[in-house]
């Protein structure tokens, strides 16, 4: 089995269970069999320490410049996100390693992102309640889905609001390795999967 890089995007104001519960169900996974399943790391813009959502300071392990190609892109959310549309060099790496990747995921308003770099064009796709309309205007010809955790369109899924990526990542593991590594997991994690 091919060990799979996980990369985890981080920037000012993101939401901290947005990346850190996908950071924490595939990162267990991994050490409950022997890491050899995920290489999970952070990237940022650069290097420089991020400040997340109410203050928690998070050193990325890498920055755009140096980060290794991803098979795994997850894209959280969080107010960040708002800033993260006008650089045009995040919006463009994201385009890069989404050609490459096997797989796109975003938590919450990650989905923003992900529209703004023109990778929900035609799909189906979720976000945090609070800004489905905000995505439908960003992504006019994508299906916005307003009552389901998370969104498949095959290489590209999308969480709805923040605990939801948690779930998201289950599903994940199961569609990839199965469903006794999602299990065991959840087991250790005394986690009650939806």
């Amino acid at each position: 089995m091919k060990k799979r890089n996980v990369a985890i995007l981080l920037f000012d104001d993101v939401e901290v269970l947005d990346f850190a519960g996908p950071f924490e169900v595939l990162a267990v996974t991994d050490e409950l069999n022997n890491h050899t399943i995920f290489n999970v790391f952070t990237v940022a813009e650069t290097h420089h320490a991020i400040k997340a959502r109410n203050g928690l300071s998070v050193n990325p392990d890498y920055a755009l410049s140096d980060c290794p190609m991803p098979d795994v892109l997850i894209v959280p959310g969080g107010y960040g996100t708002r800033q993260v549309l006008e650089k045009g060099n995040i919006i463009e790496w994201i385009q890069l390693v989404s050609k490459e990747a096997e797989l796109v995921l975003s938590v919450c308003t990650g989905s923003l992102v992900l529209a703004k770099a023109g990778i929900l064009e035609g799909l189906q796709a979720t976000t945090h309640h609070q800004v489905l309309d905000t995505l439908a205007s960003l992504a006019p010809n994508t299906k916005i889905i307003n009552d389901k955790r998370y969104v498949d369109n095959g290489s590209i899924v999308t969480a709805a609001g923040i605990s939801a990526g948690i779930d998201m990542c289950f599903y994940i593991i199961e569609r990839l390795l199965g469903s006794e590594y999602a299990e065991k997991t959840a087991t250790y994690m005394e986690y009650k999967r939806t």
